[in-house]
């Protein structure tokens, strides 16, 4: 079986312990995988993983790991994650990393000693195809998508204008730093923040339809955080 935690920022889990501790538990009950899943970034879950493997090793314990990040930026969340953000969950597409941003998670990911390399939200079909691109070599095969264009954009080469033929190279979009083109859109967002999390009365499920007398206290407490 294996285990995955939904993270907290910094490091921290769902329960409270030390990434490194609390992951050291779970491979002792019998886990095959330790990781994380969803609510941040690529990095964020990378270096989180990292953590939780050098824990894993420090308590003389062995399991394979894996990452299933979000594929958005989300440098600005708290602790709760993407969920926080205004954005969540209709107007989050300009946060969406490049193909060349998920190349470059893989290779981080690899490198950090993560083999179950996947996705959560919002990864597309070309997101993945950039993962498996980017570790053909250790993997001893290219996917059976890649017959559609050329790696690192090298189908430019055959672009009538010369000034984007010039971008048919790898080092032309590694470097690249992407506009959103939206003048008056802030780099980053303000997540709400209302102090609501497990246990709350205010996440109570009920079975009949949210009511407009329900809904207005809501829309007033969001509208003056606003």
């Amino acid at each position: 079986g294996g285990f995955v935690f939904a993270l907290e920022k910094r490091g921290y889990v769902k329960a409270g312990p030390w990434t490194p501790e609390a992951a050291a538990e779970h491979p002792e009950a019998g886990a095959d995988i330790v990781g994380v899943n969803c609510h941040f970034d690529p990095m964020t879950c990378v270096k989180t993983v990292a953590m939780m493997k050098a824990g894993v090793e420090k308590a003389g314990l062995k399991a394979h790991y894996m990452t299933q990040p979000l594929a958005y930026h989300t440098p600005d969340c708290c602790c709760q994650g993407f969920i926080d953000l205004p954005e969540f969950p209709f107007a989050l597409e300009p946060r969406i990393l490049t193909r060349w941003e998920m190349q470059h998670y893989a290779r981080e990911a690899y490198k950090a000693g993560i083999r179950y390399i996947g996705g959560c939200c919002g990864f597309e079909p070309y997101h993945i195809r950039a993962v498996a691109e980017e570790l053909a070599t250790e993997r001893g095969i290219l996917p059976e998508a890649s017959q559609k264009h050329g790696v690192w954009g090298s189908g430019l080469e055959m672009h009538t204008k010369p000034w984007v033929r010039a971008r048919a190279r790898r080092d032309y979009w590694e470097r690249l730093k992407p506009a959103s083109g939206r003048p008056l859109c802030p780099s980053m967002s303000t997540p709400d923040s209302w102090g609501v999390t497990k246990g709350h009365t205010e996440l109570m499920q009920q079975k009949e339809a949210t009511t407009a007398e329900q809904l207005r206290p809501l829309f007033r407490k969001a509208d003056g955080k606003h």
